[in-house]
């Protein structure tokens, strides 16, 4: 039986799979949405457990979580790197769905980072060799001056840069959201027990 969020009955028995209900939904985002259908804030905090947020891609996803790419000498890889542990939200407005994921995070392999780096666009490639992310730039012209003289160096194929990797999430809790009239929603949140998932009905 698929398991839908305004049936009760998914709370009896066996909890279904957060990432199979996951990934109905993303199918969904992709057909609906109209830009960027996955793209998920993620937060972070530094060393004073100031909070940081922003807007990153999801570039992966599986039962051993989720995943996306970065400079890891930008602002949220040193927070990454203090404080290993983050938050993800996915908010999908034309279905008025959102799901958010917490846990530790991991690097990923270097096989992983080696092989979506070699998919990404050559204009992608070089700018993340060309761009010190988060840092102070001069203007505009010293970023397309950089971009240009990784150009040159890199005629053909573009290496992975060794500041350049990715993050996996994995889950320590999923909560989807579903909307209803009357701000009446639908809230189930689902924690890894060992043998499978506990599921919880949330009030709205």
């Amino acid at each position: 039986m698929s398991a839908t969020l305004t049936d009760n009955s998914i709370l009896a028995g066996q909890a279904p799979d957060p990432f199979a209900l996951f990934d109905e939904w993303f199918a969904e985002a992709n057909a609906a949405e109209p830009n960027d259908p996955n793209a998920m804030a993620l937060a972070t905090v530094d060393r004073d457990g100031m909070p940081n947020v922003r807007t990153v891609l999801l570039k992966g996803h599986d039962s051993d979580g989720f995943v996306f790419y970065t400079n890891t000498q930008s602002v949220k890889g040193g927070e990454l790197g203090a404080n290993a542990k983050a938050a993800l939200l996915f908010h999908w407005k034309s279905l008025r769905r959102q799901v958010r994921v917490r846990g530790p995070v991991t690097p990923v392999t270097t096989e992983e980072a080696d092989a979506y780096f070699a998919s990404r666009p050559r204009g992608s490639q070089l700018g993340a060799w060309a761009s010190d992310q988060s840092r102070p730039a001069k203007d505009r012209a010293e970023l397309e001056r950089r971009v240009a003289e990784r150009e040159a160096e890199y005629p053909t194929d573009v290496p992975r840069p060794p500041h350049w990797s990715g993050y996996r999430i994995t889950p320590a809790e999923i909560e989807f959201w579903k909307n209803g009239d009357y701000r009446l929603h639908d809230r189930f949140r689902y924690v890894p027990n060992g043998n499978g998932w506990t599921i919880t009905r949330l009030f709205p």
